[in-house]
């Protein structure tokens, strides 16, 4: 389970799931290949703000749970791992880069979502809902339940 980051002025839990596919939808993600890929991304935890909960290799494309702060956008966070990510494989499996003509390993798109470990969207749009009403006025709503 991931746990809360502490900063100076905040506390967070900031959890992203990307999906970012390989170019031309390659499979290229070979054993050797993505055993590389995985300790490049521990190479970046230790550099950057971010860590990878998950990693899910899937031949063309690639799924992560990163964890950031509240700084890095999720722009910021996927550029960064899309951009260290592609220079080392091809630094490291030049194979790769004869694979992927027009030396891009990833697609420019990719997949984001929030993932929440507390609630979903329903809970809370309903607590928001209740915010400022008095326990009278949500027992009377059928908002609060006594049992």
């Amino acid at each position: 389970m991931s746990e809360h980051l502490h900063k100076s002025h905040n506390k967070s839990l900031l959890l992203y799931h990307f999906v970012c596919p390989i170019k031309y939808r390659r499979s290229v993600l070979t054993e050797s290949v993505s055993k590389t890929f995985k300790e490049v991304c521990l190479e970046i935890e230790q550099r950057y703000e971010m860590n990878f909960l998950e990693i899910g290799l899937d031949g063309n494309h690639v799924h992560f749970l990163i964890q950031g702060v509240p700084n890095d956008a999720p722009k910021q966070i996927i550029s960064a791992v899309k951009s260290i990510t592609a220079k080392e494989i091809f630094r490291l499996h030049p194979e790769v880069k004869q694979q992927l003509w027009g030396g891009k390993f990833w697609t420019s798109g990719y997949y984001v979502n929030t993932v929440g470990q507390y609630a979903n969207e329903d809970v809370i749009k309903k607590y928001l809902q209740n915010q400022g009403k008095s326990d009278y006025e949500k027992l009377h709503s059928g908002q609060l339940r006594l049992f």
